[in-house]
């Protein structure tokens, strides 16, 4: 929009500053402009112009944090110990060296007891973890609940009382055009603030970062450092956690991507009530995002919804009365248009209690109410350690829906999974979250079947593999 020469590129998109240049026009033009819609309202004063975030900035900033992280991670010595000859001439002696690696990254601050909500990115598996307030205060930190799947860890930091804290923002209230501001450490240049908008919601299925969920994208600018930071809103409240950035050239292209504050909100719960690992619903099914030939095939005016493909028998959906081929339209009236948009749906809400669920059943739309449970331990997984001859160095569990959430299994899978593999069954070619079907024949469907299987004297020994939905057959002496 262009006026007297100016380009005023979206400024007077919220209702604050459309009402400032509102205020500021002159008698005659306040009685001819509408106020509907808000972006014909065209700043006509030099104060009209004179806009600033600084009160939003001064109000947040406090509580937005830098994070230096310091883990030892193990690196190999030589690439020739990649080469299976090298592994069985020299075993483990010396295949790694201890290195320090040093990460930096933001935080945000959500309780004025010290509870800090960062990316796991960041500080997931440090060995030690310092955060330095914008007023210059240091304090140590200890991570107290982690989440790989979202990007998301929870501090505490040591000895702190009475910080300033940002409020939650419900992000399921945000629209695409809301001004906001990300906030963090970028390049380690110490703590800045861009401004720029939200420029898209529901992005998921995206690559982004070690999170693969739902994500809130904004043209705000944000670079390596700013990961963990804050994405605030107009009135000062934490919208999102700034994660991740698409780029070619490692700087900010004007993409990035926040983790939602509905999520957050619920990692802060959980980590509060003592859990070290996030624990989502469990509804035990997989799906596909419904497109536009499978949107004519169900009788959908437009393509929307998740189409259930797969369902686990003990599944709170499949009690509600859902089947495959089902489609979910919305949880809580919330529209879902991919799997993992259901899901953030879900795992937002936390465990205990129901949800809403509209769904396209038999080509009509119900209403179900779903209950939100964790993933049962039915059957017992009875963890079993190898020790004997036999496929010494393995651990197994029997799998149940616990243990498919654990290890993101398909809601079918039944067997016994492998946890651990080292030793005689590293060598054997297992790897964890192998599906052993059978030893030497014998059909496994417990750890228990496993453990009577290897108590085979023979030295010849044959497994059958399920890796990733390809069967294999291991062959071996001892």
């Amino acid at each position: 929009m262009r006026t007297k020469g100016l380009l005023f590129t979206g400024l007077v998109a919220s209702a604050a500053l459309a009402a400032l240049a509102w205020q500021n026009l002159p008698p005659a033009a306040a009685q001819s402009v509408s106020p509907a819609p808000r972006l014909e309202v065209v700043p006509q004063s030099q104060g009209a112009l004179a806009l600033t975030y600084a009160p939003v900035v001064r109000a947040t900033t406090p509580a937005v944090v830098s994070i230096y992280a310091r883990r030892i991670v193990e690196e190999r010595q030589s690439p020739f110990f990649n080469d299976p000859l090298f592994d069985q001439l020299f075993g483990d002696a010396r295949r790694r060296v201890p290195r320090v690696q040093n990460a930096l990254g933001s935080g945000v601050i959500l309780a004025a007891d010290g509870i800090v909500v960062s990316n796991n990115h960041v500080v997931g598996g440090a060995a030690d973890i310092r955060v330095v307030l914008s007023d210059r205060r240091e304090f140590a930190a200890d991570v107290i609940l982690q989440d790989e799947e979202s990007d998301l860890a929870v501090l505490r930091l040591r000895d702190a009382r009475g910080l300033p804290a940002l409020e939650l923002a419900d992000s399921d209230s945000a629209e695409v055009g809301d001004l906001v501001l990300a906030i963090g450490n970028p390049f380690g240049v110490g703590q800045t603030v861009s401004s720029g908008i939200i420029s898209a919601l529901a992005r998921s299925g995206l690559a982004v970062g070690s999170g693969r969920g739902y994500f809130i994208q904004t043209d705000a600018a944000i670079n390596p450092g700013n990961s963990g930071g804050a994405l605030v809103d107009m009135q000062g409240r934490l919208l999102g956690i700034n994660t991740a950035i698409l780029t070619r050239s490692g700087g900010s292209n004007g993409i990035g991507f926040a983790i939602p504050a509905n999520l957050v909100a619920q990692i802060v719960e959980q980590a509060r009530a003592g859990n070290t690992v996030f624990q989502r619903p469990w509804m035990g099914v997989t799906g596909q995002a419904v497109d536009a030939a499978l949107a004519d095939a169900f009788g959908l005016g437009l393509p929307q919804g998740v189409v259930i493909t797969e369902m686990h028998p003990a599944s709170p959906l499949a009690r509600a009365g859902v089947v495959t081929g089902d489609v979910v339209l919305a949880v809580d009236g919330e529209p879902v248009n991919s799997p993992q948009e259901m899901m953030f749906r879900l795992a937002a809400r936390g465990i205990g209690g129901t949800v809403s669920l509209s769904v396209l059943h038999g080509g009509e739309r119900q209403s179900l109410s779903v209950g939100l449970i964790a993933p049962p331990e039915t059957p017992a997984r009875n963890r079993l350690t190898v020790r004997g001859v036999a496929l010494r160095g393995l651990v197994a569990e029997t799998i149940n829906p616990a243990v498919i959430a654990e290890h993101g299994l398909e809601p079918g899978a039944e067997g016994v999974v492998v946890v651990e593999a080292r030793d005689i069954a590293a060598r054997a070619g297992l790897r964890p979250g192998d599906i052993l079907l059978s030893v030497n024949r014998e059909p496994l469907h417990s750890t228990a079947d496993l453990e009577r299987a290897l108590r085979d004297p023979g030295r010849y020994w044959e497994v059958e593999v399920d890796r990733e939905g390809r069967r294999s057959l291991l062959r071996f002496r001892l």
